[in-house]
């Protein structure tokens, strides 16, 4: 299999990882933890099976790029986790997928801006029908209002969107030097001291002895697949693809969102262990909006050059 279509198989399977994500942290906020304290708990325990990973291949960093990398920590672990676990537990998980539909608009201006990659019209119109079929999703929710969105909630998503896409941009410089493993390695290093001082009173709260198995279960999930599997994955696929390629997978999140959540509510959580309300639809009208939203990321990555 070539370098290409590992990375696009590595970037299906972080967004299928943060579609699960929408769900399972929504059912554990703020009754099991705090959105902060979840932050520090996600940041400390990534980020030391981070250095565990990069102990086997060390690699030096030159100075200039530490400031770029403390930039990547800001953007892409402290005020992107902060502000996203902030917005999930006083919005819906199918708002918050909606929301991040900004992300993909973002890294297409910033990478052109910042980084000088080439807008065609291709990727420009994936980028629309992209998100033309992301949005529709949000229309077809039908009572939507009922399942406890906000506007801060929403608003906090809309920060994080915006964060995480400033973030796709300047960490791709850095992953022509350097591998994955590195790059995150230090990104969460600067990370836990930006977010230790917002959640660790939260994170000292939480009482370990009386959580039920499946809760631990679906913290670890957390932790170690949505944080340290998806980041890495993630920062890998930014040293094969462009930043507008990667941030157009976000589209497929509302659509995961929408089938986990459908999966939940068929299973039902009261089996699974793990608190919250979850509400879908499924039908013809969303298969239309999944057909956009796949052509679109077709179309964008059509239009990538090979490396």
């Amino acid at each position: 299999m070539d370098r290409r279509a590992s990375a696009h198989i590595a970037l299906f399977t972080v967004n299928m990882i943060y579609g699960v994500n929408y769900v399972v942290a929504k059912g554990l906020m703020p009754t099991v933890i705090g959105p902060s304290g979840f932050i520090v708990l996600r940041v400390l325990g990534a980020g030391s099976l981070f250095w565990l990973l990069r102990a086997f291949r060390p690699e030096r960093v030159a100075w200039p790029d530490v400031g770029r990398l403390f930039l990547c920590a800001v953007f892409g672990v402290a005020l992107n986790q902060l502000m996203f676990f902030h917005g999930l537990m006083r919005t819906a998980p199918t708002n918050a997928s909606i929301i991040m539909v900004a992300t993909p608009i973002l890294v297409l201006v910033l990478s052109g801006i910042l980084i000088g990659e080439r807008i065609t019209w291709t990727k420009m119109i994936g980028v629309g029908l992209g998100a033309a079929g992301a949005l529709s999703l949000i229309f077809l929710k039908g009572d939507g209002h009922s399942s406890g969105a906000t506007v801060l909630g929403d608003a906090f998503i809309l920060i994080n969107a915006t964060s995480y896409g400033i973030y796709l941009v300047i960490v791709k410089p850095l992953m022509k030097k350097y591998s994955a493993v590195t790059v995150m390695a230090w990104c969460f290093l600067f990370g836990m001291f930006l977010v230790l001082p917002f959640g660790w009173a939260e994170f000292g709260e939480v009482q370990w002895s009386a959580l039920s198995g499946s809760v631990i279960m679906a913290v670890c999930f957390v932790v170690i697949v949505v944080t340290f599997v998806a980041y890495l994955l993630n920062t890998w696929a930014l040293g094969r693809l462009s930043s507008t390629v990667v941030g157009t997978y976000i589209y497929l999140q509302p659509l995961m969102a929408i089938l986990v959540t459908w999966l939940f509510m068929r299973i039902g959580p009261e089996r699974i262990g793990i608190p919250g309300r979850y509400e879908t639809g499924i039908g013809w009208q969303q298969g239309l909006c999944a057909l956009a939203i796949f052509l679109g990321v077709h179309l964008v990555s059509r239009a990538e050059p090979e490396r």
